[in-house]
């Protein structure tokens, strides 16, 4: 429900739209030699500034002789006058510049707010253009010294700066999680989890029918546990995400995430899955590179038997990720088994791209010096996630994905376990 002042903000807009559409008055600025001849030598931009802010001051005065009449000139229908003026201020190029607005009150004393000062006072979001400056790597603490476009702009405190930005990235947060999701189609679901600042920040990632990436979801936890991820996918479902469409789950190692899927998409579920998890940061490299190159196989007895190589050389490494690798072989498999062309399969056998979308997010974030609980964290990773998002490009293959769509079709959930059955034994 809109405030008084909002209802009436928007009407002296009304107002102003009409005088202007109605009477179509001229604004005439005129300007002394000598005083743009000063500001020009600080650059064509304070010209254009200061020439910008004089022509804020004549809308409003036209304004007002449109409300009021010409100055000294008797009405006897007067419905308004002048009142003097106050200070007041006008968002430019996310600052605040100091103005001084004319002041009309009618017969009846009550204030008449000026459309054109709305308009100016509005300008553009303060809020949106922090966001995107600390977005593109700006600190709170240098903001105003790197925008400050006026001498005698103001606003720009790092408390100010934290606040427009607190708002900012809550509201993105909230758009981002009530997407709705029922009309878009969906060939494959990335689920990913990352350690952040002492949390477990769980993301989801749909790949389209047309290969476009969307960002569908995030949730934070200590840790990564069903619990967690069962309530990202109870928040996709009720958004409109069909689970029981047949599609690919493309997850990292965890047994969680598996387990979570399964829970809400059944049958349904094609899994493909990550095993690298259980091995320290120094072992992964070559442990990855022999992963790559089964998973380049073209045929998948060649590809598990790649696997089983690489599971006896774990057991004398890394016992626990030999476990891991042998219980989820299959679901590693799993593009292989659909036949999934080469390019494609690149994309879909692990969840990199997700990650990728995570490495933006530390990008982003190098900046925050201290960590607070709330939302604080889920602000930043969903803002991230946003400015990875609109760097994404449709997935490496996704000409291919007619062929994908063709195999998930033959699979009803049925097939789907006679399918997972025959190639387990």
């Amino acid at each position: 429900m809109k405030k008084p002042y909002q209802i009436e903000s928007q009407r002296a807009v009304r107002r102003l739209e009409e005088m202007a559409a109605e009477g179509n008055p001229a604004v005439q600025l005129v300007l002394p030699m000598a005083e743009m001849v000063g500001w020009l030598r600080q650059g064509v931009g304070e010209l254009i500034r200061q020439a910008g802010v004089q022509i804020i001051g004549l809308m409003m005065e036209e304004e007002v002789r449109e409300l009021v009449g010409e100055r000294s000139q008797p009405q006897a229908e007067r419905k308004a006058n002048r009142w003097g003026s106050e200070r007041g201020f006008c968002v430019v190029m996310g600052q605040k510049v100091p103005i001084e607005r004319p002041r009309v009150r009618s017969t009846e004393d009550r204030e008449v707010r000026l459309g054109s000062y709305e308009l100016f006072h509005r300008g553009e979001p303060l809020t949106e253009t922090v966001w995107e400056k600390l977005m593109l790597g700006l600190s709170t603490r240098k903001y105003g010294q790197a925008v400050r476009q006026f001498t005698e702009a103001y606003g720009l405190e790092k408390s100010a700066v934290s606040e427009h930005f607190i708002e900012a990235s809550r509201a993105k947060l909230k758009q981002l999680m009530e997407r709705r999701l029922e009309k878009l189609r969906f060939c494959a679901l990335l689920i990913d989890a990352t350690p952040f600042e002492g949390q477990q920040m769980v993301a989801a990632l749909g790949i389209g029918q047309d290969g476009r990436k969307t960002i569908l979801g995030l949730r934070q936890g200590a840790t990564e546990n069903a619990t967690v991820v069962g309530e990202l996918l109870g928040d996709l479902a009720e958004r409109g995400f069909d689970f029981s469409a047949t599609r690919l789950y493309i997850l990292d190692g965890a047994k969680a995430l598996s387990a979570a899927v399964k829970t809400h998409a059944g049958e349904s579920a094609l899994i493909q899955r990550n095993v690298l998890d259980h091995l320290r940061e120094d072992q992964k490299p070559p442990v990855a590179q022999q992963l790559n190159a089964a998973y380049a196989t073209e045929d998948y007895d060649a590809a598990k038997l790649a696997l089983n190589k690489l599971h006896r050389e774990l057991m004398d490494l890394n016992p626990s990720a030999a476990r891991s690798l042998a219980e989820g072989m299959e679901e590693t498999l799993t593009v292989h088994k659909l036949q999934v062309p080469p390019l494609l399969r690149k994309t879909l056998a692990s969840t990199n791209v997700i990650e990728s979308a995570f490495s933006v997010v530390e990008k982003v974030c190098a900046n925050v010096k201290r960590w607070h609980p709330g939302d604080q964290r889920e602000r930043w990773v969903g803002s991230g996630l946003l400015v990875a998002e609109k760097q994404f490009r449709r997935v490496k293959g996704h000409t291919l994905i007619p062929l994908l769509l063709r195999q998930l079709e033959m699979l009803t959930p049925s097939k789907i376990a006679v399918v997972k059955g025959r190639k387990a034994s």
